[in-house]
């Protein structure tokens, strides 16, 4: 029976010798290994976590003790030791476990967190719940180094350093490469440890040099000993904790279990904030993931893996790249997973990655534009939720010609619920001046691109899907801005938004067999909303909007506003992502599940068309649950 087979919970680690958790630590790699490269996921990051994880689980008393994952990236081997071993062969599929921290699946878990630098602000939250209360719990975070690039970890930190008596661990996992190579002061600071000799080492020769010398030897050495600190901000990074008024335990060799147990033991039994310092490698016990360049298998992506929405954008920049030298590149620590790593490797002095800050990189990219030059700032739909002010405040309000290339709009699927590119649209139609644009397909990545770039007095986004690209759909006719993709008659005027036009297509020929009429146009800009638009709802007895984002506040509500401001009495139905954070499962069983489908969308229009005179059109739709319509 493997060591693995005997683990039900963490008080199971506790009973197991040396030899049998070394063991145990290669049963868990050889299942991370073969799991992973199946489902997909998170490899790289939790090969490196192996032993600190068993530490963290031997040392604290989970669930009482709350561990808390920041990203989450990080927490497989936490759910194999956790119970979760039986199912772990069901990661991210549809029904099984997710790729992050759960509540839903174990008392274990406490946060699902899959954006970055958040989980000190939780644990200082947390910490300062169980005082108030008189619990003794103590509350144990974990934090990639590039984590630490992010502001918010940073304000939490202030924070954390002032309460003295919080029963608070933070561990740093310092692997110089929480996604790809970190970035930032804090880096190079972390990275400079690793070639210089630890400051303990100077003092120890200094004391057995100085030792020999009679009378003079003890005096100086004492002289020497009181300039520690001063050693230690240059040999080794506690210094900037210490500073802060954190205690510094470090750093320690990650990878050595023993090792991380007693550094881990003496910070509990401190009774105050400490940070454990643990520098471990990315992909460790697995050759193929130490010497992958790229990411150390960060994520594991299928090895044919077909043109996708991200390639198409990473090509066209290129191009831009090459005939505007004012186009500069702006990542947030996603310089591959947002396709600008080419244009890196083409223009490296015009590529900025700033490291897991996004508020940074939107007001950064403010300046440059400022400056004379035209920034691309690349980001997950998602992670723009987090600059939202910074789009508003300070690229909006002046004006700034600034791109946003929104990569993994709308559902995204095996993810889970934080992943989902479901809020952009909605969250920046109250952007003033902002003009957003939704291609259907990779012809109109690179056109509207292009468009996007040349707007020098406003921000301009451009979002788009996850995975394989769809085929072109070319347009038959244009309406001012608007395309014209299929014209048999004017019951029903379908707009199909993004990649949604693809879908709209299968619904309008599905209700042409039904003896309907259908007109399909794609708004290419959907902010601001088209008057072209606007006048030709007037044409139809229904108009109907498809969006791959969540209905409140839209693109079918702005379209449906525009509409009802015009004067326009024609009817109108918004079909989006109802307002739920969706679980994991792949895009099309996520589409399916919320009603996004040709199927569903030509049954229900043609309900709503086979009403009497289309009178009810006018009403509230009294199966408000459908999906899609929630």
């Amino acid at each position: 029976m493997r060591v693995l087979e005997t683990v039900g919970g963490p008080e199971d680690l506790k009973k197991l010798t040396d030899q049998q958790l070394t063991d145990l630590a290669a049963e868990i790699r050889d299942v991370l290994v073969e799991t992973v490269s199946r489902t997909g996921g998170h490899l790289g990051p939790n090969l490196g976590m192996v032993e600190i994880t068993l530490a963290m689980h031997r040392v604290f008393d989970s669930p009482r003790d709350r561990l808390v994952f920041d990203v989450g990236h990080q927490a497989y081997v936490h759910k194999l030791v956790t119970g979760r071993a039986p199912r772990f062969d069901t990661l991210r599929q549809q029904g099984g476990l997710s790729g992050y921290p759960s509540q839903t699946e174990s008392e274990h878990d406490i946060i699902e967190n899959s954006h970055a630098s958040t989980a000190l602000s939780y644990a200082d939250g947390l910490a300062k719940a169980y005082r108030l209360n008189k619990e003794d719990r103590h509350v144990v975070a974990l934090i990639g180094d590039g984590g630490l690039t992010g502001g918010m970890a940073w304000e939490a930190l202030n924070n954390i350093a002032a309460a003295k008596d919080l029963k608070l661990v933070i561990i740093v996992n310092d692997n110089g490469r929480s996604y790809s190579d970190t970035v930032g002061g804090l880096a190079t600071h972390l990275t400079s440890l690793r070639t210089n000799p630890r400051y303990e080492k100077v003092l120890d020769l200094i004391k057995k040099n100085l030792g020999r010398t009679p009378y003079v030897g003890p005096p100086m050495y004492e002289v020497l000993h009181g300039i520690k600190k001063g050693l230690k901000d240059m040999l080794a990074p506690q210094g900037m904790f210490e500073d802060l008024g954190l205690k510094y335990v470090g750093p320690v060799a990650g990878h050595d279990r023993e090792a991380m147990e007693d550094a881990l033991r003496s910070a509990k039994a401190f009774g105050g904030p400490v940070i454990v310092h643990a520098v471990t490698k990315k992909g460790f016990g697995y050759l193929a993931a130490e010497q992958d360049e790229e990411d150390n298998f960060h994520q594991i992506r299928p090895a044919n893996k077909p043109r996708g929405w991200t390639d198409v954008f990473s090509d066209e920049l290129v191009k831009i790249g090459h005939r505007r030298p004012d186009v500069v590149a702006v990542t947030a620590a996603m310089l591959h997973p947002t396709g600008l790593a080419r244009f890196a490797d083409e223009f490296p002095d015009r590529t900025f990655d700033v490291g897991i800050a996004e508020q940074h990189a939107v007001t950064s990219a403010a300046g440059l534009a400022m400056g004379g030059l035209h920034p691309v700032v690349a980001i997950y739909a998602t992670f723009l939720n987090r600059a939202f002010d910074q789009v508003l405040m300070d690229v909006a309000l002046h004006k700034c010609g600034v791109t946003f290339a929104l990569d993994r709009a709308g559902v995204t699927g095996d993810d889970g619920p934080s992943h989902n590119g479901m809020w952009d649209m909605s969250i920046l139609q109250v952007v003033p001046g902002l003009r957003l644009a939704a291609p259907r397909d990779g012809k109109r990545v690179q056109e509207l691109l292009n468009e996007a770039v040349e707007v020098e007095d406003a921000p301009t986004v451009l979002r788009y899907s996850k995975g394989e690209v769809c085929p072109d759909i070319e347009a038959i006719d244009r309406i001012g801005q608007l395309d014209v993709l299929k014209r048999t008659g004017n019951d029903v005027l379908l707009v199909g938004i993004g990649a949604m036009a693809a879908t709209a297509m299968d619904v309008a020929d599905r209700l042409e067999a039904h003896g309907f009429g259908v007109t399909v146009v794609d708004p290419r800009w959907v902010k601001p909303v088209a008057p072209e638009l606007v006048a030709l709802a007037a044409d139809f007895k229904l108009v109907v909007t498809v969006e791959d984002n969540g209905r409140a506040g839209g693109c079918g509500s702005m379209i449906a506003q525009a509409v009802r401001d015009a004067g326009i009495e024609t009817p109108i139905r918004d079909f989006g992502i109802p307002q739920e954070f969706l679980q994991h499962a792949k895009r099309p069983v996520v589409l399916q599940e919320i009603g996004l489908t040709g199927q569903e969308l030509a049954r229900e229009i043609t309900e709503l068309l086979s009403e009497h005179h289309g009178d009810a059109l006018d009403t509230p739709d009294p199966a408000g649950d459908r999906p899609g319509n929630a």
